[in-house]
């Protein structure tokens, strides 16, 4: 009996075999066909099309198209490009130190950083490049083809020509040495609330790991420390390898934080910590919002799942796939998902399957009723996919289309530009600037209500109401009169609307100028001035028995 058991599961094997090297030779041809058809496509449309081709454009957007069916994190990054990447992986760079973007055509600095060549040789937001090197930049030139010209061998030297917006002078020129650009991991860090050591994290590079060490060893030493909050919001993550680093700050060494599976059958790898912990104990808090992601959500979730913190804030963006490089010809890279990362209760948080899309070709996020449900170290239900839910939800506060239309069409910040033109060099110190109310009346003055443009609600939904009453036959006189008394008492006022608006408005104008005058540190200083996800982090932290509560399985 044994010997023909084992006869039938090796004729199966061998079957089994068979057909793998079947299906493998069918995916062969089939890749060798569609690689001749296309070949010979581009061929035909080089040689006999009526005009001539971009053979890089037209190639760079059939690669596109193709990587845009997978996912977006899947890209190619050929060699002009490359630095893109690198700053991503070290977050450093050669050149002035500027973001810059393109807005009406023009090439434009956005935010000269901090103690950047670009800002130390006097270039301000707003800044327009006419010239670079003496080569006047055509309408539609690309941020790309800029940053090219722009960042350099450090020492070197570039020349701009520059169009200043609300100065006399407009027309200026600058030399600026070119420098090591290092993007700061850790803007901000020390004690907030009196006693919550807090450190704002914004990226993950080779570097952050012993930045956020530094900063938790240095609070620490502050006999007012009680709690530590990491702040992980807008943090789109970055290194896998430096998530877990800071994971190992929080917990013993040796703890798993993350397993990464592969294509094909047990084809994993696990991350544990490897270093000595700084602290094991102290009450700590992670805060997260929707553009938390990667290894954000990494830290998070293992944190979450070892029961080492709480976690406050909103629902996290749900990244779970895990990318790697691959050289290409002539220089280029290939940043490929090769894998799916799993945290220690075992669940992948990402939210969208890329593989399956509706009869439109569109992704959707997986439903909470699809999701399943996992346990921490302690015991408590988490579930997967969907990004790290918090343990406290503070309720985000939602954009209304006026305070939408003032952030998209540069509102706040222009107004912010013509203020530093204005003011000058200096406002008060970042710890006694306030917008005042003649400053928030100026700037209601600066919008012109002809150029100002938003969808009023109100107003539409009463057209769209107007239009339904009349299809459907409920238009008679005393009705239209009581629609027009009611388009009356709710018609748009732009003042009134920016009254109403006030206090998100003030917070937004208080951060585009604090950009013109302060450091990093001092702009994330003054926005935890008013912030509920701190304070409701806060209060939980500082309460024993809510804190160890928020910590423990749900009783049944």
């Amino acid at each position: 009996m044994k010997r023909i058991l084992a006869i039938l599961l090796g004729a199966m094997a061998a079957s089994m075999m068979a057909g793998a090297a079947a299906q493998a030779a069918s995916n062969k041809t089939e890749i060798k066909q569609n690689l001749n058809i296309f070949n010979s496509l581009y061929k035909e449309l080089q040689t006999n099309y009526v005009d001539s081709i971009d053979a890089t454009k037209s190639i760079r957007n059939a690669i596109d198209a193709m990587l845009g069916q997978i996912d977006p994190y899947t890209e190619y990054y050929p060699e002009d490009e490359l630095d893109n990447l690198r700053v991503l992986s070290t977050g450093e760079y050669s050149g002035i130190g500027s973001v810059i973007m393109q807005r009406n055509g023009r090439v434009e600095l956005s935010e000269p950083q901090w103690n950047s060549p670009a800002r130390k040789a006097g270039l301000r937001f707003g800044d327009r490049i006419v010239a670079i090197d003496g080569d006047t930049l055509p309408k539609g030139y690309t941020t790309q083809q800029a940053s090219a010209r722009l960042k350099g061998q450090a020492g070197s030297k570039v020349r701009l020509t520059i169009e200043r917006p609300y100065v006399a002078d407009s027309i200026l020129d600058f030399e600026i040495t070119r420098g090591q650009i290092r993007t700061n991991s850790v803007p901000y860090y020390g004690i907030v609330r009196d006693s919550i050591g807090y450190i704002r994290l914004t990226t993950f590079d080779t570097n952050s790991a012993s930045e956020v060490k530094n900063a938790v060893v240095a609070l620490k030493k502050d006999p007012r420390l009680r709690a530590i909050v990491l702040d992980l919001r807008d943090n789109g993550g970055g290194l896998l390898e430096s998530a877990t680093q800071i994971v190992g700050l929080f917990v013993p060494k040796g703890t798993e934080v993350v397993r990464t599976r592969y294509r094909g059958k047990n084809n994993e790898k696990i991350y544990k910590t490897t270093q000595q912990p700084v602290d094991t104990d102290i009450p700590l808090a992670v805060l997260i919002n929707e553009n938390t992601a990667s290894s954000s959500e990494i830290v998070a979730g293992a944190l979450q799942d070892l029961d080492r913190a709480i976690v406050v804030g909103n629902r996290s963006y749900g990244k779970g796939l895990v990318q790697s490089s691959r050289p290409l010809p002539y220089n280029g890279l290939l940043k490929v998902t090769v894998a799916r990362y799993y945290i220690p209760s075992g669940r992948l948080i990402q939210a969208i399957d890329y593989s399956h899309r509706d009869e439109n070709g569109r992704v959707t996020r997986i439903p909470d009723s699809l999701t399943n449900v996992y346990h921490t170290m302690a015991g408590r239900e988490v579930r997967d996919g969907g990004g790290i839910t918090p343990d406290i939800t503070v309720k985000a506060k939602e954009m209304n289309r006026l305070m939408y239309n003032v952030i998209a069409d540069f509102w706040a910040y222009d107004y912010a530009n013509r203020f530093r033109a204005r003011q000058g060099d200096t406002i008060a110190p970042a710890d006694r600037f306030e917008i005042s109310d003649s400053i928030y009346a100026d700037f209601k003055n600066f919008i012109d209500p002809d150029r100002f443009k938003y969808d009023r609600m109100c107003e539409s939904g009463m057209k769209y109401l107007r239009e339904a009453a009349e299809l459907e036959g409920y238009m008679t006189d005393s009705v239209a009169a009581q629609f027009d008394l009611l388009e009356s008492m709710l018609k748009h006022d732009l003042s009134r609307d920016l009254d109403f608006n006030a206090t998100d408005l003030r917070d937004l104008l208080d951060d585009e100028i604090s950009a013109r005058y302060y450091d990093d540190g001092a702009r994330v200083m003054r926005a935890l001035r008013t912030d509920p996800d701190l304070d409701a982090a806060t209060a939980a932290l500082l309460d024993p028995a809510r804190y160890r509560a928020l910590l423990a399985p749900k009783k049944e």
